[in-house]
């Protein structure tokens, strides 16, 4: 109920009455007083007026079930929101809850991460109150060569996000990496988990940087965040559900060919390093290649000096700029 009165002050934007909302709850003046003074101890500001009723006038920077879910717009996806203060890892908790039979959609989200990680095994630490580290559980009836796909339509969940919340533009380095101004603002990792040749539930996991005012000198000139490319504090709650508005609205689109037609275009038009030479590292081994954007299939189509062509897979290779990470 609480979250329900949050939502419709936040849609209202104006003096909503006591009455209004008893009647459209159907709860007593009582019982919407108490969810209002609730509301006031979490830091949300709520101006009271006689005869007018209630205006929100302020909301803090949290990630709680609130504040996520009030500002939410999806049919399926983040409707079953678990918040925890800290976690090993959102990724992780979602395999936990798969596990116990979780529904499809369900999200974690967490205000500190001690033991996140990206792809290819590195970590990926989420300091408390400065990010966005969240993560989804899909039960799809795919095959599993297209689960891979995903993380591309994540990315463009994520830039379109970024765009409409922040007015900031960003670009993606592949297969998922989120850049602005040539440094890395949010990372992306999708776990698949399978039996025979079956898929039993996909997590989808990232983590944005967005009140993150500096970054060890080892990073700096790699990663960046929200605020520092916009120069303001920005409320990471609002963004976290457009994320998986944008999800909901794009794994739909995808589900219906198992295939990125409907996205190539764009993802390449986003693609940081298009119609640029790259460095594709497979192990220890290193090879330069002209960058041709994705094809249908998500992968990374390359040329190489002599005009031959060949395709590149996300799980197999990283890629790299030739002067740097971009």
């Amino acid at each position: 109920m609480k979250t329900r009165i949050l939502k419709e002050l936040k849609k209202a934007g104006d003096y909503v009455s006591g009455q209004e909302l008893c009647n459209k709850f159907n709860v007593s003046r009582t019982a919407v007083w108490k969810h209002i003074k609730r509301l006031r101890e979490e830091g949300y500001e709520i101006d009271s007026v006689t005869n007018k009723g209630y205006r929100l006038t302020a909301s803090p920077d949290i990630l709680s079930v609130d504040a996520v879910s009030s500002s939410l717009h999806t049919r399926w996806l983040g409707k079953e929101l678990k918040y925890y203060d800290c976690l090993d890892s959102t990724n992780l908790e979602i395999r936990r809850l798969a596990e116990a039979g979780a529904v499809h959609g369900t999200t974690a989200i967490c205000e500190e991460q001690t033991m996140g990680k990206g792809r290819r095994g590195r970590s990926w630490l989420g300091e408390a109150g400065c990010g966005i580290w969240m993560s989804f559980l899909l039960r799809p009836d795919i095959a599993a060569q297209h689960s891979s796909m995903l993380t591309i339509l994540t990315a463009l969940a994520v830039e379109a996000a970024i765009g409409e919340t922040t007015g900031l533009q960003s670009q993606i380095k592949w297969p998922n990496d989120i850049i602005i101004d040539g440094r890395k603002v949010c990372g992306i990792l999708t776990e698949m988990s399978m039996q025979m040749d079956e898929v039993n539930y996909i997590v989808v996991g990232l983590g944005i940087n967005v009140n993150i005012q500096k970054f060890p000198e080892d990073l700096k000139d790699k990663a960046t965040s929200l605020q520092i490319e916009s120069g303001k504090k920005l409320y990471r709650a609002p963004l976290a559900a457009k994320v998986l508005e944008y999800f909901e609205k794009y794994y739909e689109k995808f589900l219906k060919t198992e295939d990125l037609s409907e996205f190539a275009d764009h993802y390449n038009r986003l693609l940081v390093h298009m119609d640029q030479k790259i460095k594709v590292i497979r192990g220890t081994k290193e090879e330069i290649f002209l960058s041709r954007g994705i094809n249908h299939q998500g992968e990374l189509m390359v040329e190489d000096d002599y005009g031959r062509k060949q395709t590149v897979l996300s799980g197999e290779v990283s890629v790299r700029g030739i002067l740097g990470y971009v």
